[in-house]
Formats: structure tokens, sequence, C-alpha cells
């Protein structure tokens, strides 16, 4: 959480994030909840130990530290660092916490097996290979060197094999996921070819629901673990079925005022006012994380009816039109996110509205005030 100063308050609700875990595993037979950027703007503090009550075994931290807060808090769960080890300080804080981390370069594997070896104590490792995003990874073509040199290490042990798929939500770019998930077949041929047994991952949301024979030994869910569908909007979107948003975010109605026509609304006079309306001032603005993109794009919710953004978002304030909610008062609860009944704003169409994706609207404005509901 990293802001203080606002009205602006994040409901989380844990018996959605449950009820989410158990539809992942009617269909993923040993899912790894991934739980990186503080659980998606959810609070992997609150998030991760309600998980492991359900069952989760595994899960996906970012960074080495955040790996290291989550073991903290979890002593007993293997704890994968999805961004391995990248600065010096890392080294010695992965093998003392016992985390599996990825690495996706030689180097990484030599300054480990260097710590691991000053510490007395060996360290697993999960072997991060690119099959098609371009990011971090060993290249497939690397694989068996790879292999050579794990052989001629004496304290590291190779947990995992992963990969990462770049459009596994797209329907249209199957046939990509297809080469992918070769690519990666012919990296564990490798190394099973080698007589290394180790365990395999490349299942994301997406693959969880749409490639069942891409799930091998570990799965790693994230978007839909926290009620995103990840195909929403294409001809895939009913083949997930019914998530519980997790997330929900309010304010303040903070001021109620009339306008004549012909009167502009907020900066820049890009919303003028062809009739007498009544608007609504409230307090959110992008320094609350809420997009200055949502201008005259945006809806809110507010007692049980959907409310347009007038003119430009502003730092800490926001105009809507009260037009359609004659009874609507100062100091109500109004919703970015979320809502009761059918006029509840999904993360989804928000994302779509902001011009991004769901994955943002929970990070950034997860990062406001939390308060967590659904606790046993």
């Amino acid at each position: 959480m990293t802001i203080w100063y606002n009205q602006v308050r994040v409901r989380i609700d844990l018996q959605a994030l449950l009820h989410n875990y158990d539809v992942i595993k009617g269909y993923a037979a040993n899912p790894a909840p991934i739980v990186k950027s503080d659980a998606y703007g959810h609070g992997l503090k609150a998030v991760a130990p309600v998980l492991a009550q359900a069952g989760a075994t595994t899960m996906g931290a970012g960074t080495v530290y955040e790996a290291a807060v989550l073991k903290e808090e979890l002593p007993n769960l293997e704890v994968i660092s999805l961004l391995g080890p990248l600065e010096e300080e890392d080294y010695p804080l992965a093998c003392e916490k016992d985390l599996i981390v990825f690495v996706s370069r030689t180097e990484q594997l030599l300054l480990l097996e260097e710590e691991a070896r000053r510490v007395g104590a060996p360290m697993r490792v999960a072997l991060k290979f690119d099959t098609g995003m371009s990011r971090l990874g060993f290249s497939p073509g690397e694989a068996a060197g790879v292999a050579a040199v794990l052989d001629g290490l004496e304290f590291i042990r190779a947990s995992l094999v992963c990969s990462h798929l770049a459009t596994a939500d797209d329907p249209d770019q199957k046939s990509y996921v297809q080469d992918q998930a070769q690519r990666f077949e012919g990296i564990l041929q490798v190394f099973n070819a080698r007589g290394l047994a180790i365990r395999a991952s490349l299942a994301n949301s997406g693959a969880v629901f749409g490639f069942p024979n891409y799930h091998y030994d570990l799965q790693r869910p994230g978007i839909g673990l926290y009620g995103g569908n990840p195909f929403y909007g294409s001809a895939w979107e009913d083949l997930v079925p019914k998530l519980a948003q997790a997330m929900s975010v309010t304010t303040k109605l903070i001021q109620i005022r009339t306008v004549t026509s012909g009167q502009s609304v907020s900066y820049g006079r890009t919303f003028v006012s062809k009739t007498e309306m009544r608007i609504g001032i409230v307090a959110v603005g992008y320094a609350d994380n809420y997009s200055r993109g949502l201008s005259s794009k945006g809806w809110m919710y507010l007692r049980g009816q959907r409310v347009p953004v007038l003119g430009r978002v502003c730092m800490q304030l926001t105009a809507i039109d009260l037009t359609h909610v004659p009874d609507a008062e100062v100091g109500d609860d109004v919703y970015l996110l979320g809502g009761d009944g059918p006029q509840a704003i999904t993360v989804d169409e928000l994302a779509a509205w902001w011009g991004t994706i769901s994955y943002e609207v929970f990070c950034l404005l997860g990062q406001n005030p939390r308060e967590y509901v659904g606790q046993n």
C-alpha cells in the first residue's frame, strides 16, 4: 500500500478469492497461485495465508525480496521467485530463505552455486526458458549446455523447467501457443534424455482454462485467481466459469451541484452541458491511480445505477452525471470498481474504458488503503 492521503478505499473479499481458487482446482491438478506484485494489488500478506489454508503448497512471488517476505509469513510453503536473483544481495537472501528462484543466465547459476557452497546447503532453482516472449530466459538451443553446467554444480538442484506463454489469452493466436509448447517439449526432451526428472510448468490462467494439454506438473494461475476472465471479450470468454471479483473500490460523493445549459465541467472545457443538469463531485483522481484516460469514458456506480464520468479526471476530483440518480446524497459511497447487482462494474469493463488490461487496474487501484472481508 503506497497511497495514504485520500478517500478511496479498497475492499478485498477473501471468500471470493477462495471461490476462484476452488474453480481453478476443478481445471488444474496442481495450481501454484501467483501472488507477485503484492498479490496483484490485493495484499500478499492477507491473501497468501488464506490460499495456504485452502491447500496451496506452492506460490509464486515476484522479486527475491517479495518471495522472502512470503516465506517469512508461511515458512512451510514452497516459494518461487519469478524474477529470480537480479541484485547482488538477492543471492544470499535466496539461500537463507530456501527460495526456488527463476534463473535465466548461466552467471546466475554460478553465483548461486558459490553462495550455496558458502552456506553449506543445497539450493533449488527453476530454469526459465524463453520460448516466445523475448524477455528473460535461456534460449531453447541452450538446453543441453544448461544441463551440462548443472552436472558440474555441487549445490544447485533443478526443481522446475519453466516458460511463459505470450498469447494464451488470445484464441486468434492459438497456433503461437502451440509453437511455444512445441519448443518447450523439445527442451524437456533434452533434460529427460540426460536422466534429469524435473517438474515442468508452462500454464498461466489462459492455459489453465483453454489449453489443458499444456498443464504439465505445475500450473501458475494469476488473473483468474482474482476474478479476471483471461478470455474477456473473445470467442472463448464462456470457456471460463463464473469467477468472483475479489476487489471492489469506493470513494465518497463530496458535492452535488446544478450546472446550466452551456456550462463546462472540469479542465479544458471538454464537456459542456447541453441542458441544465445535476452533477456530482467525487473524491478520486489520477493521484489515486484512477486514470486520466477515463475522462468522459469511464463509468462509476452509485445507488444501483451506473453514472458516466463528465469531462477530465483531475488530480483528486472527478465529476459524474447524477441525472438518473435523483436520490444521491453527499457522503454516499461511489464505486469505481464493483458494486451490487447487474450494474456492478467489472474489472474487465473498467480496463476496457481505461484502455488497458485488468492486471493494471488491480495493481494500481490496489495501492489505495485496503480492508478485508470474508475472513474466518
